[in-house]
């Protein structure tokens, strides 16, 4: 297998793992449930940073979701 080819398959795992944790984070808030949505807050800030660390999101892009979110719970 191409290193190219392993790092997609790779990111595209990690970029699904984020879309899933941020759906769940935001069906969390659409249910009123604000105090699971707040200790769910740290390990998707913390899984966002990892994505970057890994090189399979921008810094920028990063930034702007976990924003967005944080705003979202307040």
């Amino acid at each position: 297998m191409r290193a190219s080819e392993r790092k997609h398959q790779h990111n595209r795992s990690v970029k699904s793992r984020l879309r899933r944790l941020e759906k769940d984070y935001r069906a969390l808030l659409a249910a009123g449930k604000k105090d699971e949505a707040n200790k769910s807050l740290p390990a998707l800030h913390s899984a966002f940073d990892k994505a970057v660390k890994a090189g399979a999101v921008p810094r920028a892009t990063v930034n702007r979701k976990k924003s967005r979110l944080a705003l979202a719970l307040n």
